[in-house]
């Protein structure tokens, strides 16, 4: 089927599309009853209204609660000034800007190449993206978290690697697992802005002391290591490797350590190699993917932390393949495998956004980006020196130019130091189940995760 090329022709098609991504979403996600929110209004209205401890408060009819560093409590305080409704409305907000920073990130100048109808087509892929519908209807913080940490990619591959680290702190703060890109930092010798993130993230630590130094002592002495707050582990929602080992039936921690320190190795491999060739976004994607696998808990929401994966797919001249594994993380799939994950198939559906994870790891491109513009970098009018008449007496003699001469019209003005320098269903209880009848304990992916 060929698309329409005029505007006239491609305007019904567009209407047709949002209307149906609208009421698709307007329906099916928000079935689950905006829980994560739930937990972070419920909680600091409890705190701050009613003289309740930040780590004893329940959603009504359940037995989740707060189970975030006590520092995502302090930030969001503002909460107690609103409703639940007016909250909903600032968070779906405040989602949507961290969103549309993501995607200026990601996608740099190019979306423009695509005109509005290659928009609206992004916008309604975006929608479609289980991990991204699940994050605005729980009302989740995951897309923050993802824009303060891309965000310090983007200063890392442009030049500006001086002022980089703050993201990464402030989002390791709220929540622990973005604490792996200090890690990142570290293996690329970015000493300084691992040092930024490292203070960020303790003097926040240190700021949520002072303001609840109770609530603190308990997350760290003993709600941090307390197994049974997170959640059943062979959920088939937890899509991480010890996700897997607890469907097997085989959740020895052993096993899963070894499972973690091969990710790990492979990590740090490929990222390395990702850095020495200045793809900074490379690097942080296949940092994000490891931090999934690794995590004791993966809800499916907290697989947003992928769009940078597809980005560079697509970036590196592999669109079908980027297309391919993202609808089937628009299908809902492993949700087939909701009541009984046993048998080969099981294994393999219950599953299946791992092994998309796991294979991304591997094999996602690196050192193969096109030798042009990186990732919203400057203008080379305004890193470039002006060519000198010397040289511009030479370069016709040159049949060939070399790599260099075309990439110094790009390269950033502050390098920095270090190896990457100059770069159908009825509502449910269930909080992170799909829109189906809810089990029997519901397992909620915000309040039993702080990973």
């Amino acid at each position: 089927m060929r698309l329409p090329r005029s505007d006239r022709g491609r305007l019904p098609l567009a209407l047709l599309l949002v209307a149906a991504v609208t009421v698709f979403t307007a329906t099916v996600p928000l079935l689950r009853d905006w829980f994560d929110l739930r937990v972070y209004h419920g909680t600091v209205d409890s705190w701050i209204h009613h003289g309740g401890r930040i780590y004893d408060y329940l959603v009504p009819g359940t037995t989740y609660g707060f189970t975030y560093p006590p520092f995502a409590a302090v930030v969001m305080l503002p909460m107690a000034l609103l409703d639940l409704p007016a909250a909903v409305v600032v968070t779906l907000l405040l989602n949507l800007a961290a969103l549309a920073v993501v995607v200026r990130i990601l996608a740099g100048r190019d979306w423009r190449r695509h005109g509005w109808f290659g928009c609206v087509l992004g916008v309604c892929a975006l929608a479609l993206f289980e991990p991204l519908r699940d994050t605005f209807s729980f009302g989740q913080v995951n897309v923050v978290l993802l824009a303060l940490v891309l965000t310090d990619a983007w200063l890392l591959a442009t030049g500006r690697g001086r002022r980089a680290g703050y993201g990464i702190g402030l989002a390791a703060a709220i929540k622990l697992t973005p604490a792996v890109f200090i890690g990142l930092l570290l293996l690329a010798r970015r000493w300084r802005a691992a040092a930024v993130a490292t203070a960020v993230a303790l003097g926040a630590t240190a700021l949520a002391a002072w303001v609840a130094p109770d609530a603190s002592r308990f997350y760290w002495t003993r709600a941090l290591w307390d197994t049974t707050r997170i959640g059943r582990l062979e959920y088939v929602s937890n899509q991480s490797l010890q996700g897997v080992l607890a469907r097997l039936g085989a959740p020895d921690r052993a096993l899963w350590a070894v499972a973690v320190l091969l990710v790990l190795c492979v990590w740090a491999w490929r990222a390395s190699r990702a850095v020495a060739a200045g793809e900074w976004i490379a690097a942080f994607a296949l940092t994000g993917l490891t931090a999934c696998l690794v995590s004791p808990i993966t809800w499916v929401h907290h697989l947003v932390w992928l769009l940078p994966s597809f980005a560079v797919l697509i970036r590196a001249g592999h669109p079908r393949i980027a297309g391919t594994l993202y609808a089937v993380l628009c299908t809902s799939v492993v949700w087939l495998w909701f009541d009984d994950a046993s048998g080969i198939d099981g294994f393999l559906g219950s599953n299946a956004y791992v092994w998309i994870t796991l294979g991304l790891l591997l094999w996602l491109p690196v050192g193969q980006l096109p030798a042009v513009r990186p990732f919203l970098s400057r203008r080379a009018t305004a890193t470039a020196p002006a060519p000198s008449t010397a040289a511009a007496a030479t370069s016709p003699a040159s049949a060939q130019p070399g790599p260099a001469s075309a990439g110094a019209a790009t390269a950033p003005a502050d390098t920095g130091s270090g190896p990457g320098r100059g770069l159908a269903r009825s509502a449910s209880s269930e909080p992170t189940g799909s829109t189906r009848p809810a089990a029997a304990k519901p397992q909620s992916s915000s309040s039993r995760a702080s990973s």
